[in-house]
């Protein structure tokens, strides 16, 4: 991701002095934002342009370079496709495999105690002596299935169903005694309970399962938690956010406890936080108007309406449990602000626009801005995808989506989507797209600030 956004700057830079006697510095920042489509980079170097004193319009070269990089983009992902004769179906297969060798989420298996010196011992302190995390959700003895508390005493010939990360199987097999796998616990019969509960209730929000004590729920215990489709183990430490997920083992009685206190209430998830979308942006124009200095640059820079909210948004998503702090939104809220912010300032680059880019055209002069745009779309991304695939071995729906984050374009990576439904360019996308839009903010103050002579 960085190599594609320092190549972009690269070819950028090189541009503008090879042209220098036909376009501007402005014209050019505007072209390449255009190329890269990155609206947010757009918006904050128009501020800082104005913070100069230029009038000199910017939104042209990217408005005639936008919809021919969307296209570019498409052609650099299938050309790749092409270029490495990939099998789409294959790469789903491979991706699954590789996922189920990484994956860390939390299994079950069943243990006999045969170790004598379990005898009369809690599982509290077997833990204890053991060194790994795991979870006790079923005891039978002497033919009576209970759900046990850290206190619960445990003799020879228990049988316990252990929830653990995969990694912690053998040592808590080779303590306890050997697996057994001829029973279930989770059978029909059972007297104990499997549910989900969702945490709704906006006290929840940050606390840490330890200050549950859930040794006062009667044998409940929480054996994972789901959190935006990821399944992991509840350690002591984990702070429950809004939304999650729990998978509970206990009574029923003691699980409707349990539920009451979280919430469980889904209508409550339907509601936007008003509050905290408001907070966060307020936070974000104050972070965006902070000045950021650097050495040898008379002038200094700014994140800007842009880099602002999304710094702040950042900070607020992983602080905000820790202060009790609820930002939760619902995903419909979240993509009608998403998609409201970009329509209305992309309506106002055009209409900004409006009459310059048909000129431009007409004159001739747009066919140059998409000349000067396609090399700083198509060199860096298509740089990147091969090395990923040659020299990284990357699945390419994760190329896919890591060049749809380098490009900063939700559109792309709706047709990088599309090649798979197993969600594999998302995962990438999401994990370049924050960098990769600070850096597309930043870089385009930069080098006006560098280049600038006014």
């Amino acid at each position: 991701m960085m190599l594609a956004v320092g190549l972009s700057l690269l070819i950028t830079v090189s541009l503008y002095f090879v042209f220098s006697n036909s376009i501007s510095l402005p014209e050019i920042l505007g072209i390449m934002f255009g190329a890269v489509t990155s609206t947010p980079g757009l918006g904050a170097t128009q501020e800082a342009l104005q913070s100069l004193g230029s009038k000199q319009d910017i939104t042209v070269g990217y408005a005639c370079a936008y919809p021919f990089a969307i296209l570019s983009v498409i052609g650099v992902i299938l050309g790749l496709k092409k270029l490495f004769g990939v099998n789409l179906a294959q790469e789903d297969k491979y991706w699954e495999e590789a996922q189920q060798v990484k994956n860390r989420a939390p299994i079950y298996y069943h243990v006999k105690t045969t170790n004598k010196a379990l005898q009369g011992i809690t599982l509290r302190e077997i833990r204890e002596i053991i060194g790994r995390p795991f979870i006790c959700s079923r005891v039978m003895h002497d033919g009576t299935i209970t759900s046990p508390t850290a206190d619960s005493y445990i003799y020879l010939g228990d049988r316990l169903r252990i929830v653990s990360n995969a990694e912690h199987k053998t040592a808590v097999c080779a303590f306890c005694g050997e697996e057994d796998p001829s029973i279930d616990l989770a059978t029909a019969h059972s007297p104990i309970r499997n549910e989900r509960i969702r945490v709704t209730e906006s006290k929840m929000n940050g606390v840490m399962i330890e200050d549950l004590h859930l040794s006062r729920f009667d044998g409940v215990n929480i054996t994972r938690v789901t959190r935006a489709g990821v399944t992991f183990f509840p350690y002591n430490t984990l702070r429950l956010q809004l939304g999650d997920t729990l998978s509970c083992v206990g009574p029923k009685n003691a699980i409707a406890r349990l539920a009451a206190l979280m919430g469980n209430r889904e209508k409550q998830l339907e509601k936007p936080n008003v509050v905290a979308i408001f907070a966060g942006l307020a936070f974000g124009v104050i972070i965006g108007a902070f000045p950021i200095a650097f050495p040898y640059m008379p002038v200094t820079i700014q994140l800007g309406l842009a880099g602002g909210p999304l710094i702040a948004a950042i900070l607020l998503g992983y602080f905000g449990p820790r202060f009790h702090l609820v930002t939760y939104t619902t995903h419909s809220a979240n993509l009608m602000l998403r998609e409201w912010g970009q329509a209305f300032f992309l309506a106002s680059v055009g209409l900004a626009a409006g009459e310059p880019f048909f000129n431009s055209f007409i004159n001739g002069g747009g066919f140059f801005y998409v000349a000067l745009g396609l090399p700083i779309t198509i060199i860096p991304l298509a740089t990147v995808g091969i090395l990923a695939r040659t020299r990284y071995r990357m699945n390419f729906h994760s190329i896919a989506g890591l060049l749809a984050g380098c490009s900063t374009n939700t559109s792309l990576l709706g047709f990088a989507s599309s090649l798979s439904d197993k969600g594999i360019a998302l995962i990438s996308y999401s994990t370049v797209y924050p960098l990769a839009m600070f850096l597309r903010i930043i870089s385009g103050q930069v080098l006006l600030m560098l280049l600038w002579t006014a």
